[in-house]
């Protein structure tokens, strides 16, 4: 009977990892499927470099350079707000605070990953937008700099999880080295600790730079909409995700409109593909460093 058991988990255990395998090829397969076709009548040069989405018009443009820029403005945009705050509470948490304090911090913090997105979306356009047209004397509140402040908090987590992960594994004996060389419990942290946990910690920032530009909610909700490259803070944008949920419903199946999306779902796969590849790099050095 236990031989059976153990044969059971392992066909369980095996079918489930065969049935992952086969999901993302599956998603794989349909998107590039009804993609692909789309750049037999648009070239990729001119997909990816010129600024003019018109799917719409009479004169269909596809030129996709502003949503590539607007998605990259808000990430990087909420990059600079997730990463002081996500590396600076996980500092907190792994070096400072008390045990009963990092009991209480650590679950508040991941308590924000478990929010849903639209609720975010409500809060920027209920609360946030207001206040930075109010602040700023700006006609709309939608815009680059409230998008990326939403979607900042949204990736505290991620950044502060993983980064206080990758600094509780530092050695103890590098901080008791520190400072027995007369180094300061500041100096310590910032030229032992987080030197020694740095792979984890850029591999934390690279999976917060995946969530955040293959967010949808968010972006569609409180960026403005606008389809243009920003030329401030202040500016609306239309990143890829919302142009994809906010089109969709409005394309005829198979028509070029309908091939473009996914075209830009694509895009979104190479970018969110190719970070996962180098945060796994950047973990799997930790691992092996």
């Amino acid at each position: 009977m236990k031989i059976l058991k153990e044969k059971l988990f392992q066909v369980i255990t095996y079918a489930a990892a065969l049935f992952t395998i086969a999901s993302l090829l599956g998603i794989i397969a349909g998107i590039f499927g009804r993609g692909l076709p789309f750049f037999g009548k648009v070239s990729l040069p001119e997909f990816l470099f010129t600024n003019s989405w018109y799917p719409t018009h009479a004169e269909q443009s596809f030129g996709a350079w502003a949503l590539i820029a607007g998605s990259l403005a808000v990430t990087l945009g909420a990059l600079a707000i997730a990463i002081p705050l996500g590396l600076g509470s996980a500092i907190f948490i792994a070096e400072i605070a008390s045990s009963r304090l990092r009991e209480i911090a650590k679950p508040v913090i991941e308590l924000l990953a478990g929010i849903p997105s639209v609720v975010y979306g409500l809060f920027g356009m209920a609360f946030l937008a207001p206040l930075v047209r109010q602040w700023f004397d700006l006609d709309s509140g939608l815009n680059l700099f409230t998008a990326s402040v939403i979607l900042g908090v949204m990736i505290v987590p991620i950044v502060s999880s993983l980064s206080e992960d990758a600094l509780s594994a530092v050695p103890h004996n590098i901080r008791e080295a520190s400072l027995a060389l007369g180094a300061t419990r500041a100096e310590t942290i910032f030229k032992a600790v987080v030197p020694a946990a740095k792979s984890g910690i850029i591999g934390s920032v690279l999976l917060g730079f995946g969530r955040a530009i293959g967010e949808t909610m968010v972006v569609l909700m409180v960026s403005g909409g606008a389809a243009r490259i920003p030329g401030s803070i202040f500016d609306s944008v239309r990143p890829l995700t919302s142009t994809i949920a906010a089109e969709m419903g409005e394309t005829v199946m198979c028509d070029l409109h309908f091939q473009s999306l996914f075209a830009l779902a694509i895009l979104l796969f190479a970018i969110t593909f190719v970070t996962n590849l180098l945060s796994e790099a950047a973990f799997g050095k930790r691992r092996h460093g």
